[in-house]
């Protein structure tokens, strides 16, 4: 039902469009408001609450983190709510220095306290926060999510004064500027969300229009489901004399092509993506806007092990090597890159290649599984989510049937139930895809281990995280990546995902956007965009 109310906007747009005199994007262009494809409707704007990319955009509009996305660099560390960092000697504490003059879009003083509030809300066991993991870098926060420690007091977060932050870290992370910037570790006003419930209260209308307060560029005007969410320029911001946009409107287009025809008809400055079979074409008519770009990103299917036959992993290693990732990327996914492992290459972080195609072997395993040809293998479906993803589905139970003579369904539904879904264990395959954090394997790896809200495939392993924890104490650099490889090795034999692709950053995108840079972690800081009112036009 949501994609239908959404191609239906996007024909009353541009029928609408087709009789104006300027086209939406010319109109944004001259009122300074840049208009982005977004996928979606956000699940919600507690930045506790959610784990997609797609609130990912628009919360990073409203808020900001300790430290700020460069809008040309993915390893620039920008100023962002602190001005300056420092560090102990081996990376275990850190001292982060707040902007005296920094404010909330409704004038009151942002604070450290907002910082400290913000970590224990989203580690209180009743919050209940399903990317909570991405705190446990800090002393004794795992322990207090569990309900295995009650006083936050002994949780690594100290309030020095107003603007000094100190953070005491279970492990050594040289790398936790870039992991500040991620959602997860921004401030929440603690003012606003207290006003509107208790600490960890789910749901609460603390992040609904007219009550969201940010220390972002921009702040909430309007959210309406199933058509856009308009962000204007928040004068509170501390860097605002130099933010030249006026707003940002996001579109919640879930349909792939429907998007693409938008952005063509001039309803949008930049698609969330494009269908990956309209590479060539769009290519070849459009090379002006096309935009295709490395992303540290991979494709995969989660399995929900706890289904029979899913259960074994001799049934997982078979569904793997029948899949023919070069085919599947020549002829579907188009500019995308077959995986070899789950993870994509991270600087010196190279997985071992360990995935292949042999569907001989496959079908030996099947049988030894006790599914010779297929014979008594139950009937289960490939959960996707109604956007831009069918094909892949498709040509994967395609390949299923050739080479196993396994059936499987395709279940389409839109992406605030798709999550669901998987979150409830409520599937049998799901067509997935997970964007790095931050530049490091951990981004990757750490979200297969037991409990952690973003695994969702029922499968854990002792002796993986025992490997993941002896990488984290581990003090040399190229010692704990040789580790980090052993045990993504051990997840790629167990292979509760299948994973077939690594992402690359395929999308149109308006020759009037200025400021608007190739980043492996896609984090634009719509800060630093600018719009021109004389572009070329589709």
């Amino acid at each position: 039902m949501m994609l239908l109310r959404n191609i239906g906007w996007i024909v009353v747009a541009i029928l609408l469009g087709s009789c104006q005199r300027e086209t939406q994007v010319q109109r944004g262009n001259r009122e300074k408001i840049l208009i982005v494809g977004n996928a979606a409707d956000p699940k919600s704007l507690d930045l506790h609450l959610v784990t997609g990319v797609v609130e990912s955009k628009v919360i990073c509009s409203l808020f900001e983190g300790l430290v700020g996305d460069h809008p040309s660099s993915d390893t620039e560390m920008s100023p962002g709510a602190a001005t300056h960092w420092e560090h102990n000697e081996d990376f275990t504490e850190w001292v982060f220095h707040l902007r005296p003059s920094a404010k909330w879009s409704d004038g009151v003083a942002v604070t450290a306290h907002d910082f400290a509030f913000s970590y224990q809300r989203m580690l209180h066991p009743d919050m209940a926060a399903p990317y909570v993991e991405m705190l446990y870098f800090i002393k004794n926060a795992e322990a207090f999510n569990r309900g295995e420690l009650q006083d936050f007091t002994q949780v690594g977060v100290k309030v020095i004064d107003d603007h000094t932050l100190r953070i005491q870290l279970r492990e050594p992370v040289p790398y936790l500027p870039g992991v500040t910037r991620h959602y997860t570790w921004f401030p929440v006003p603690k003012h606003v969300v207290l006003q509107h419930g208790k600490m960890a209260q789910r749901f609460t209308p603390w992040c609904e229009v007219g009550n969201l307060v940010g220390n972002g560029a921009f702040m909430l005007e309007s959210w309406r489901l199933n058509d856009h969410i308009l962000v204007r320029k928040n004068p509170h911001f501390w860097d605002a004399a130099n933010v030249k946009l006026n707003g940002v409107k996001f579109l919640p287009i879930e349909n792939f092509y429907t998007e693409t025809r938008a952005f063509l008809a001039g309803q949008l400055h930049t698609t969330y993506q494009i269908p990956p079979d309209m590479v060539p074409k769009l290519e070849k008519e459009y090379p002006q806007f096309l935009r295709k770009e490395p992303y540290v990103g991979s494709r995969f299917m989660r399995l929900n092990v706890t289904r029979p036959g899913l259960d074994q992993v001799k049934v997982r290693e078979a569904m793997a090597l029948a899949l023919d990732r070069e085919s599947l990327c020549r002829t579907v996914l188009l500019g995308f890159e077959p995986s070899t492992s789950y993870s994509p290459q991270l600087g010196d972080y190279k997985p071992e290649p360990v995935l292949k195609f042999d569907p001989q072997r496959a079908r030996q395993l099947m049988a030894e599984a006790g599914y010779p040809d297929g014979n008594g293998f139950p009937r289960y479906s490939i959960l996707v989510s109604s956007g831009g993803t069918r094909s892949t589905s498709e040509a994967i139970q395609a390949m299923w049937k050739k080479h196993l003579n396994i059936l499987v369904e395709i279940r389409a539904m839109d992406q605030a139930s798709y999550i669901e879904a998987q979150q409830k264990l409520d599937f049998d395959i799901a067509l997935a895809g997970w964007i790095g954090d931050y530049l490091d394997p951990t981004t990757f790896l750490l979200m297969w281990t037991k409990g952690n809200g973003n695994n969702n495939t029922g499968w854990s392993s002792q002796e993986f995280e025992s490997m993941l924890q002896q990488a984290a104490m581990n003090p040399d650099p190229a010692s704990r990546l040789r580790t980090f490889e052993k045990a993504e090795k051990l997840l790629m034999q167990e292979l509760p995902i299948l994973p077939f692709a690594w992402q690359a950053r395929n999308y149109l995108h308006h020759t009037s956007v200025k400021g608007w840079h190739p980043l492996l972690l896609d984090n634009h800081p719509f800060s630093a965009v600018s719009l021109d009112e004389t572009p070329e036009t589709p």
